[in-house]
């Protein structure tokens, strides 16, 4: 930590809402396990942010939303960087280290109905209905807010006739442009609706075998320089279980070599010391669906990463990854 900032620990990330949400809630725990240290919020400006209405693969899709987060802790403006982590990319960055990643909550993506889909739903609830097929208040060809190709190859692979269109800006700008009849549902990450207090917007959560999750979704990524003196002080803010799962997650992302150009998805289930991760690799259009599954110690997280992986290239993996880039 710079010498002119020894009694102060500077937080960079991105100035939406939900990032901000994020910072400030890594403020709180910093605050509770270093209490001597002053916390100041430092807001930067992303590649991601500043081009709004650009496909995220046209930016350069993995780093788009962290590098100039990065770069803010590298030259010395801020010391520590708050990131989700299904944003970090898994590829080390040279002087920094990924130092915490505290508790996760809510892993999961839902689906949020458009206001004329959910009144419609409300006069015609059946919840039996609802609980066995979450898309049951879908229309034909329904319209479908989502950039994520994750998604829309599971979604596809369930149901063939939803109509997909991307859809970019912060949780709120989403919202808007589902209330104003752009799209008939959203696909959203359950954490950043819950943690800017949407819940009711939540029409059901798409859990797997329906839809996996992200790496890392759901999680906080804290990085700072692999020669701060305080990194001791940082890696304390850290959930050990959480901190195993991602692990697993990053290394099967790391040794597919997936980035975000390809339809990856995870969950991982602990019990005791062990740790299980299951994954599927999806064609772009959800007509090939791998899976494959595989338990280990806990503290063989990276391990059973990469063994996950190497299980769903024998089965062909490499194919439909590197068939996405190129269309990517």
């Amino acid at each position: 930590m710079n010498n002119s900032s020894a009694q102060t620990i500077r937080i960079a990330t991105r100035a939406s809402p939900l990032a901000l949400y994020q910072a400030n809630h890594t403020a709180e725990l910093l605050r509770d396990a270093m209490p001597d240290f002053q916390i100041e919020v430092v807001n930067v400006s992303t590649a991601g942010d500043q081009a709004k209405n650009e496909p995220l693969q046209q930016l350069g899709g993995v780093g788009v939303f962290t590098r100039e987060i990065q770069k803010a802790v590298l030259d010395g403006r801020a010391d520590i960087a708050v990131h989700s982590l299904k944003d970090l990319p898994t590829e080390p960055t040279n002087g920094l280290t990924l130092a915490a990643v505290p508790e996760r909550e809510w892993p999961y993506d839902v689906l949020v109905l458009s206001a004329t889909i959910e009144r419609k739903r409300q006069r015609e609830s059946d919840s039996q209905v609802e609980a066995d097929d979450p898309f049951a208040n879908l229309v034909p060809n329904a319209r479908v807010g989502t950039g994520s190709l994750r998604r829309r190859a599971q979604l596809l692979h369930h149901l063939s006739n939803l109509k997909f269109f991307d859809v970019r800006g912060n949780v709120e700008t989403r919202l808007r442009k589902l209330d104003a009849d752009e799209y008939d549902a959203l696909i959203l990450a359950e954490a950043g609706l819950r943690r800017l207090g949407l819940n009711d917007r939540i029409h059901v959560a798409l859990k797997p075998p329906i839809l996996y999750p992200a790496v890392g979704q759901g999680a906080l990524g804290i990085e700072c320089r692999v020669d701060d003196s305080q990194l001791c002080e940082f890696q304390k803010l850290s959930d050990p279980a959480t901190f195993d799962a991602v692990t697993a997650e990053r290394s099967l992302l790391s040794d597919l070599r997936a980035g975000c150009h390809a339809a990856v998805g995870v969950t991982t289930r602990q019990s005791k010391d062990d740790l299980t991760l299951d994954a599927v690799v999806l064609s772009s259009d959800g007509r090939q669906r791998l899976t494959a599954s595989a338990t280990l110690s806990a503290n063989q997280a990276e391990s059973l990463g990469k063994l996950v992986a190497e299980e769903l290239r024998r089965q062909g993996a490499d194919s439909l990854i590197n068939t996405a880039h190129d269309s990517g």
